[in-house]
């Protein structure tokens, strides 16, 4: 399947014709390309003029599940009504599969979103002088580093920890591990927590020496402890907005796909099941998924 042609027309008309800017006319042809992405996950070799509406409602499908919010779905969905306007126009196609589909509506309710300043918000309001502080600070920076389950982030062992690589061994859903990278500012936090109060903590329990994140009494944190961290800090900071770890996740996702990375490269650091019949684009090349991170994770750059 080649887009190549179609798009290059498409740039040219977003630039000549309706006299986008060019921050503008990228967005446009990121919309686009996240589609293409997605056929070729899906293996389905289709031109552009041979995609119908069901292949476009399954694809704002699955950037839902991917944590994207409603305001971005309909700016995607948008992109993608003007580059089938434009092939109408020039006559390469009769209909456009996007005339039925309506955007979502902002206003339903779906996972929160936090921007990138409400994120720094909360973490900076952490208090580093209680003795909780520094451990508080490294967790929030991994689990939007790394866009973790908070299942995944309490199990996290230290013995997993490959931070002079970039990266940590994250154990997920039915035991199955992934790689995945993280950011530097994360890896600092976690070097600060473990060096200054991991090991000099005295009465960590058998169970619990090979997590990374601890409680007072040794052990490892709950799921709950979490959440309580999470929402105290937001009530801290008056941010009006039901979050939970699950909003960093999306976050992460969210950040990363508005930033312009792989659709393929944020469904691996999440853990998603694939959704092709193969796994010919799973166990990506490492390299491939730190370079996602340094490009488009704000804490990347």
């Amino acid at each position: 399947m080649n887009w190549n042609p179609t798009i290059k027309g498409f740039k040219s008309y977003l630039k000549l014709e309706r006299s986008l800017s060019e921050n503008s006319v990228q967005a446009y042809l990121r919309d686009v390309e996240k589609l293409v992405q997605y056929l070729e996950m899906e293996e389905l070799d289709l031109q552009p003029e041979k995609v119908e509406q069901e292949h476009i409602e399954n694809f704002l499908k699955y950037v839902s599940e991917l944590g994207l919010n409603a305001r971005s779905q309909a700016r995607i969905l948008s992109g993608l009504k003007a580059f089938y306007k434009y092939m109408l126009m020039e006559d390469m196609l009769e209909v456009t599969p996007t005339e039925l589909l309506e955007a979502p509506k902002i206003g339903r309710k779906l996972p929160e979103v936090l921007s990138f300043e409400e994120i720094n918000n909360l973490i900076n309001a952490i208090d580093l002088s209680k003795d909780e502080g520094e451990r508080n600070k490294a967790m929030l920076e991994t689990l939007y580093s790394c866009g973790l389950r908070v299942s995944e982030l309490v199990g996290l062992q230290v013995s997993n920890l490959l931070l002079d690589e970039g990266f940590i061994r994250v154990v997920g859903k039915g035991d199955k591990e992934r790689i995945v990278p993280i950011g530097s500012v994360a890896i600092k936090h976690i070097n600060t927590y473990i060096k200054h109060k991991r090991n000099h903590q005295k009465n960590i329990k058998k169970e619990s020496e090979d997590i990374l994140f601890l409680n007072r009494r040794g052990n490892q944190l709950t799921r709950v402890m979490v959440f309580t961290i999470i929402k105290q800090l937001a009530e801290k900071v008056n941010l009006q907005k039901a979050v939970s770890p699950h909003t960093f996740r999306h976050s992460f996702a969210t950040h990363l796909i508005e930033g312009g990375a792989d659709l393929r490269a944020i469904q691996e650091m999440l853990g998603h099941e694939s959704i092709t019949t193969t796994e010919i684009y799973t166990h990506l090349d490492r390299e491939y998924l730190r370079q996602a991170i340094v490009e488009f994770h704000p804490r990347g750059k």
